[in-house]
């Protein structure tokens, strides 16, 4: 691998692992924030494109884009505040533990949706990889059943975030992120604004602020949604779509920390919760080892032929 590129691939690495860090910041703040999840994403994706036309004003960049790109991002909008509202769901349903664990399935998806998508072949590693992280969700399921519907917003939560993120990993390779960024999280606010139309509505009392879920909300929108996920969908154009999803399966590991040093003993878990979890985390710390060792036996295997030509 040459240099330039090489570091160019570490540099999005760091910025990838910085990213993932911030995301688990957020299952935070989601707890901290009072109001219920749907209202909760409401206001932080409004708050994120409004934060990304203000950065598009100020730095004179064009963010024109023809119909077809605008309705192709628009309706990938719809599966992004599908995931958000489901994992802030998940955090008030649970914890915040329980619901970026789960989050963690977001390897399986990707290794099945993926190759499907791009008419590839499956790699029997990375659905390994994405099998053995389940087994470590089926103990979660079995040791903290009272949290089941939170569990199971947090999967559901996961396959949204595979969905959009092999989706903008195609995206990114023709358009700059912000841009893939501002005309999703538009597509986000419309369909979440639907969304609660269609069912409790817009009123006075379910949208009212505290003065700290204002302040959390202006941290969400801006610096944990604007600013991370566009830098989450920028790394796109070095990493692969699994590679991301592998990586941000470190974001239980930021959030649980997280978790602890703000909420202490509320956050506090079973055996079998940790236990899933370690599973879990594991699988993810040895995949890069296997694949490079097995990578590096097929380049064994090859080389006495690659001396013939």
């Amino acid at each position: 691998m040459p240099l330039i590129k090489k570091s160019a691939l570490n540099q999005n690495l760091i910025i990838l692992h910085f990213t993932v860090l911030v995301w688990g910041f957020t299952g935070v703040l989601g707890a901290l924030i009072s109001i219920s999840a749907a209202y909760l994403v409401w206001y932080r994706v409004l708050i994120a494109f409004i934060t990304l036309f203000l950065y598009f004003k100020f730095t004179k960049t064009d963010f024109k884009v023809n119909l077809q790109i605008f309705l192709k991002l628009f309706f990938t909008g719809a599966i992004v505040g599908a995931h958000w509202i489901l994992f802030f769901q998940s955090i008030k349903s649970s914890t915040v533990s329980v619901a970026l664990v789960c989050l963690s399935s977001l390897t399986l998806f990707t290794a099945i949706l993926e190759p499907l998508l791009k008419q590839q072949k499956i790699s029997k590693l990375e659905i390994l990889t994405g099998f053995m992280i389940i087994c470590g969700i089926y103990m979660i399921f079995k040791f903290e059943s009272q949290y089941t519907y939170g569990i199971i917003c947090g999967l559901c939560s996961a396959l949204c975030a595979s969905l959009f993120s092999i989706i903008n990993s195609k995206q990114v390779k023709n358009r700059a992120a912000p841009v893939i960024a501002f005309y999703e999280l538009i597509g986000a606010w419309v369909w979440i604004s639907a969304f609660i139309l269609f069912t409790d509505g817009f009123t006075t009392a379910s949208m009212a602020l505290s003065l700290a879920d204002l302040l959390y909300l202006i941290l969400l929108g801006t610096f944990c949604t604007s600013v991370a996920y566009v830098a989450g969908v920028s790394v796109m154009k070095e990493l692969t779509a699994f590679r991301v999803a592998l990586i941000t399966n470190l974001e239980p590991v930021y959030g649980v920390i997280l978790a602890f040093m703000f909420f202490g003993k509320k956050e506090q878990m079973t055996t079998g919760f940790y236990v899933g979890a370690a599973l879990v985390l594991s699988t993810i710390f040895l995949y890069p080892f296997v694949k490079n060792h097995i990578e590096k036996r097929k380049l064994s295997r090859q080389a006495p032929l690659n001396t013939l030509h």
